[in-house]
């Protein structure tokens, strides 16, 4: 629980101070479809299969800001450095070194009580080493769909 609020007000603080690229309106969008597709993506993998949970199973309100403001920052600042107009290789790379982050963090964010939060049921860092890249990219599609509407 104790690095799941660091993680909030250090996540949250970066996010704010190294903003260059997205508007209110990019973050937002961001932040409202970030926790639209995790409470979606963990109605089915927390609460029906019960790969994972945040520090208990089931909805409880201690995990209230693991739902809501945890990861909105984070899409948040790997959007804003995100390398758009750069090569395939330097999306790769870049995409490779927040999932290392990534992994780390889960694995942190696993540790026992009072520090971590997050515990698995059948979910294990592999399946997150798959998975994050998928999610990745379909924060950066949904991200390219907004500029595309704003542009109309």
């Amino acid at each position: 629980m104790i690095i799941l609020l660091l993680s909030v007000i250090i996540f949250n603080y970066f996010a704010y101070k190294t903003n260059e690229r997205l508007t209110k309106n990019h973050i937002v969008h961001i932040w409202v479809f970030t926790i639209a597709f995790q409470l979606v993506f963990d109605i089915f993998v927390d609460l029906k299969y019960h790969g994972y949970w945040y520090i208990t199973k089931g909805i409880d309100w201690l995990a209230f800001p693991a739902y809501t403001v945890l990861i909105p920052p984070v899409n948040i600042m790997f959007l804003n450095w995100f390398p758009f107009k750069k090569g395939f290789f330097k999306i790769v790379r870049y995409i490779f070194i927040w999932e290392i982050f990534l992994l780390f963090y889960e694995w942190l964010a696993n540790s026992p009580s009072p520090w971590g939060y997050f515990r698995y049921g059948w979910w294990n860092l592999g399946i997150s080493a798959f998975i994050n890249p998928i999610l990745l990219l379909i924060l950066v599609g949904y991200y390219k769909w907004i500029l595309k509407i704003e542009k109309e």
